[in-house]
């Protein structure tokens, strides 16, 4: 096994910290992940990586390697490609993570055209609504909406979607159209949270000032998106959403806007990906690909 392999191996598993995960990965035995290990172990004279009970561990060595393997490789993908010409020049594995109402619109109605543009990628989308580690899950880049306080990534800024407020039709029906922050005392709210037990925080509005909160009842409290917006189309109350999913379930009349003058603030979108000091071309096309896609569909953040 040549070096530049055994080190694609040793990365995938101290980010895993685990062989057979590395070996699922990677589509390879787990017997070849050990001795890719032992062999630069051998060549480079030290323990790179700590067998436990529970997982595998980096030893300081091999935290110092993985560093620098990680620049290696990405200087030796990027050299592979640097003399090639035309979009066919682009290929690889591209791992992505993204919220699902962004996958499902406008993402992947518009990814064919960028597959065909780049046939010989493979791209490996993830849907979540979680905080993925991007490093340890071998993701070359994520789509967030809110807030980012992960310091250790780089944040880039795409803009930001409208919050819409909305209700079912038979909602509206059932308990009427609320107008102002005064009827919301009669109404009810689908509470999100990130984890249970955390507090909701409320129906968000502006009151010509600031943005505030308004305490709600609500009968269901759900922590994904897909069961925030679920629970609004079975009729369980009023949600705020941001994104053109929602915008496309109020034009097929599956959902009606309510309250439009009580506005939440707008909520910017990132891409988050890891430092590295030369970015893949494959991970750059797929983020100017994707800024471009999303744009039509964003505000301008507030400068």
């Amino acid at each position: 096994m040549n070096q530049l392999d055994a080190m694609q191996i040793f990365v995938r598993v101290a980010e895993l910290a685990s062989y057979t995960r590395a070996a699922e990965s990677l589509g390879m035995p787990k017997a070849s992940m050990s001795t890719a290990v032992q062999q630069l172990e051998s060549e480079f004279g030290t323990q790179l990586l700590h067998r436990t009970t529970r997982k595998v561990q980096m030893t300081l060595d091999g935290r110092a390697c993985y560093e620098r393997c990680k620049d290696l490789l990405a200087d030796m993908d990027e050299l592979r490609s640097m003399f090639q010409q035309g979009p066919q020049a682009l290929r690889g594995r591209l791992r992505v993570d993204m919220p699902t109402g962004l996958a499902r619109m406008p993402i992947i109605p518009q990814l064919t055209e960028f597959m065909r543009q780049h046939p010989k990628l493979e791209i490996e989308l993830s849907c979540t609504d979680r905080k993925v580690d991007l490093v340890r899950e071998g993701f070359d880049c994520v789509l967030r909406v809110g807030t980012v306080d992960d310091v250790s990534l780089i944040a880039r800024p795409l803009g930001a979607f409208a919050v819409t407020n909305c209700a079912s039709p038979e909602y509206v029906r059932t308990f009427g159209m609320p107008r102002t922050v005064e009827d919301l005392a009669h109404h009810r709210l689908i509470h999100y949270v990130g984890t249970f037990g955390a507090k909701p925080m409320g129906f968000e509005y502006h009151d010509g000032e600031a943005y505030r909160t308004v305490d709600m009842p609500g009968a269901i409290i759900v922590n994904s998106a897909e069961a925030y917006q679920e629970s609004c189309l079975a009729g369980l109350g009023i949600i705020q959403s941001p994104g053109p999913s929602i915008r496309k379930l109020i034009e097929q009349g599956l959902l009606v806007e309510v309250a439009p003058e009580l506005r939440a603030e707008p909520m910017p979108l990132w891409l988050l990906y890891a430092q590295r000091r030369n970015l893949s071309r494959r991970v750059q096309a797929f983020m100017t690909w994707v800024a471009d896609v999303l744009k039509p569909h964003l505000l301008p953040l507030p400068r």
